[in-house]
């Protein structure tokens, strides 16, 4: 499933960060003349939180909260995104998935962020 927006001022896309799903990874790309890109893998994350203050909700955006078991960022925020709710329950979904995909129980993947050997798989 693929899926893309951008972080939002009041409501428009006219900011410099955008957020792309693609292939089971998250990519977030931020800046205009210097730019940063993270990717987060999918199976990697352990939690979802979704906020929506009063004005962003009359504005119709939320800011997701990924909570993830990836060493370089233990927290990822897609900031005012369109259609929140429906983005938070997709990558969760999607995680969930790809954790029966693989043979990894969601809930093992606590504390075992560091427990990755040098092909990429869990060391238990």
């Amino acid at each position: 499933m693929d899926w893309k927006d951008r972080k939002r001022i009041l409501g428009m896309p006219i900011s410099f960060t955008r957020y792309r799903l693609e292939n089971n990874r998250l990519f977030i790309n931020k800046g205009f003349f210097s730019t940063v890109e993270d990717e987060l893998v999918i199976y990697r994350i352990l939690d979802v939180r979704l906020h929506r203050s009063f004005w962003d909700k009359l504005l119709g955006v939320g800011t997701v909260t990924l909570y993830t078991a990836d060493e370089t960022h233990k927290e990822l925020v897609l900031e005012k995104i369109k259609r929140p709710s429906q983005v938070r329950n997709m990558l969760s979904e999607i995680a969930e998935q790809e954790r029966a995909r693989l043979g990894i129980k969601g809930r093992e993947l606590y504390g075992v962020s560091s427990g990755y050997s040098e092909d990429g798989d869990f060391d238990f």
